[in-house]
């Protein structure tokens, strides 16, 4: 039987489009990077909706992951729970909805004075680049997160997961301190896994996030977010060497009584894993359906998020890390097939 997995994050509306070239230049974004809507970025929105063809999907990270974790887990519908705040406008109603969908308990904090969160997905030769306009999902406050349904999740889950985003608002970060005290109470019976999540995030919020990692057990993140963080921590290891990366994160200070485990993705390269105190590891990106060309790809949105999805599911249900891994590297090659994080409407054969 699974253990519980609880998500707690930015409960984002992803809107996603395809664009050209010009449309990131005109917003002055890249691909493969994600960033937080400033004052400029505000017309982005409206703008994108009237000039392409979008689709409006549940998302943000830490979602993304959980949706994914409950569609590899299949019959065990009910095993995964989300936490996080979205308004009481349509695009909050459509998010309650699709996560109902998912077989996902959304525990959400309804706010009737402000929007629920968006996120642009700009998506151009099947990468992507992300504009986060948080709103609703950054008032988060902490006292919903003792209210009883909470409460009761809490209690239920034995695995919890957190990207980095909550670390940028207070309610977030309140939040976050009180998942790591309930786990740390738990000692080993419970975990927190815990993802970079973006570069800015190790950047400009290093502090929380390594605060955070003393009571995570496991971490994740690519391969620029482990460089990004690498040179935060003036490791002085060179871009691309994400083995060492992982191993350095491995060994972070930590108060947990069990060795912390750090996966690096590297998209359809390797994945690097390293135990604090022990091996480390790679693990080929191979196999069904890893035999793509690229005309299969259609988007690289939530591959990450879909691995880290895959991952839980199978530590939630006591397999080892080779299984974890291949699971990962499955939820991503599904993902990647899809238009954004969705998942098919079949259950997952792996």
């Amino acid at each position: 039987m699974a253990k519980s997995i609880l998500g707690m994050g930015n409960p984002l509306l992803d809107i996603l489009a395809t664009v050209e070239q010009s449309v990131l230049d005109e917003w002055g974004v890249t691909l493969n990077n994600a960033i937080m809507a400033e004052e400029q970025h505000k017309p982005l929105y409206v703008k994108l909706a009237e000039s392409h063809p979008v689709q409006y999907i549940a998302g943000g990270a830490t979602l993304n992951s959980i949706r994914v974790a409950q569609w590899m887990l299949g019959a065990e519908a009910g095993k995964t729970s989300f936490v996080g705040s979205i308004g009481t406008d349509a695009f909050g109603k459509q998010m309650k909805e699709q996560v109902a969908a998912d077989g996902v308990n959304g525990v959400f904090l309804e706010l009737a004075d402000v929007p629920t969160g968006t996120c642009a997905v700009l998506v151009k030769d099947a990468e992507r680049s992300l504009i986060a306009n948080l709103s609703a999902a950054e008032k988060y406050d902490a006292t919903h997160f003792a209210g009883e349904a909470v409460t009761r999740a809490v209690a239920e889950a034995s695995i919890f997961y957190l990207a980095g985003f909550p670390l940028t608002h207070d309610g977030g970060k309140a939040a976050v301190t009180a998942v790591c005290e309930h786990v740390n109470a738990a000692g080993a019976a419970k975990h927190l896994c815990m993802n970079v999540s973006a570069p800015f995030i190790a950047m400009f919020f290093k502090e929380p996030l390594l605060a955070a990692f003393e009571s995570a057990d496991y971490v994740f993140c690519n391969e620029t977010e482990a460089f990004a963080l690498s040179e935060a921590m003036a490791w002085g290891i060179p871009e691309g060497e994400s083995e060492k990366i992982a191993a350095k994160i491995a060994e972070l200070p930590s108060k947990r009584p069990i060795p912390r485990t750090a996966i690096v993705t590297q998209g359809a390269e390797a994945t690097c894993v390293a135990i604090a105190g022990g091996k480390s590891e790679t693990f080929a990106v191979a196999g069904n359906p890893h035999t793509l060309t690229k005309e299969m790809i259609v988007d690289t949105n939530g591959a990450g998020d879909a691995f880290v999805g895959g991952f839980l599911s199978q530590l939630a249900l006591g397999k080892d890390m080779a299984a974890c891994v291949r699971a990962g590297h499955y939820a991503a090659g599904i993902i990647i097939q899809r238009a954004g994080c969705t998942v098919p409407a079949t259950p997952a054969s792996f």
